[in-house]
């Protein structure tokens, strides 16, 4: 979530998938309703919780075809759903992903992110955010970029929350010295780590250039636990975005983030480099 954001025509192209997402979730829970079994019921039956059930039948959660086909095995529906998701309208998928992923943002009890080409979005300045922003390509106009800034400094505001979620972030060395917008937003950028690194429940370390390992060379990462504990990952590559539900698959990307942080510098020696590199400014 750094340099992607919802286009107009994306939110458009989201608005009939969410809409195609809420017809879904209406025939789940009339088929539930038919076995005679309510939201908690089906929810035991499936290991997931009540919230979860009641997000998806009111299309505020994606159904995922493994999830669709169980639910038609035990609603005896006869592969509705299954056909439901598999059907659900050809548009540009990231732009609904990356609306779902700052809705679970916003809301997560911890999150965990790894990066190695730009600092994570909520660790960015307003004139960092901005550059990184000015150089997509192809570019986006003045108004985008500012619109675009303006939203993702407005998601920081869970840094500082009264209840703040746990935060984790391992970042690659070089992203510190890549001197994006020039010297002062890079120092100011600088700055403004070594003042989030105080934060409670905030922990930045930094994997350093001399490591002879590195679990992150598949690119960045993101891990989430929702509310209702469920746990949830997000990637990003030059093709695009996608969430990663499936448990096998997000426990993979949650032991390389575990092994990214052994192989990291630890807090205070991340602090350590965070300051030598401001005494060079």
């Amino acid at each position: 979530m750094n340099s992607r954001n919802p286009s107009r025509t994306a939110r458009s192209a989201r608005k009939k998938n969410l809409s195609a997402m809420r017809m879904l979730g209406g025939q789940l829970g009339t088929a539930r309703r038919a076995a005679g079994l309510t939201q908690r019921e089906l929810g035991e039956r499936l290991m997931l919780d009540e919230e979860t059930v009641a997000s998806i039948e009111q299309g505020r959660r994606p159904l995922k075809p493994d999830l669709a086909e169980l639910l038609d095995e035990l609603l005896e529906t006869r592969g509705l759903l299954a056909a439901g998701v598999a059907n659900l309208p050809e548009v540009d998928q990231f732009p609904m992903w990356a609306e779902l992923y700052i809705q679970h943002e916003r809301e997560a009890v911890a999150l965990s992110w790894y990066d190695n080409a730009v600092l994570p979005g909520l660790l960015q300045t307003e004139a960092y955010a901005r550059a990184v922003l000015r150089n997509r390509v192809p570019a986006y106009d003045e108004a985008e970029v500012e619109s675009r800034t303006a939203a993702r400094v407005e998601r920081q505001e869970i840094l500082h929350r009264a209840c703040p979620p746990t935060l984790s972030f391992v970042v690659w060395e070089p992203v510190l010295r890549l001197a994006l917008g020039g010297p002062d937003v890079h120092t100011e950028q600088l700055r403004h780590l070594r003042t989030l690194a105080e934060l409670p429940g905030l922990a930045l370390q930094f994997l350093p250039l001399d490591s002879p390992h590195h679990a992150g060379l598949d690119g960045p990462f993101i891990l989430l636990e929702t509310p209702d504990h469920q746990h949830l990952a997000y990637t990003e590559s030059q093709r695009g975005s996608q969430w990663v539900s499936g448990p096998d698959e997000v426990s993979i990307l949650a032991r390389k983030y575990a092994m990214l942080r052994t192989q990291a510098l630890t807090v205070q020696d991340s602090l350590g480099l965070l300051d030598r590199l401001l005494g060079e400014r």
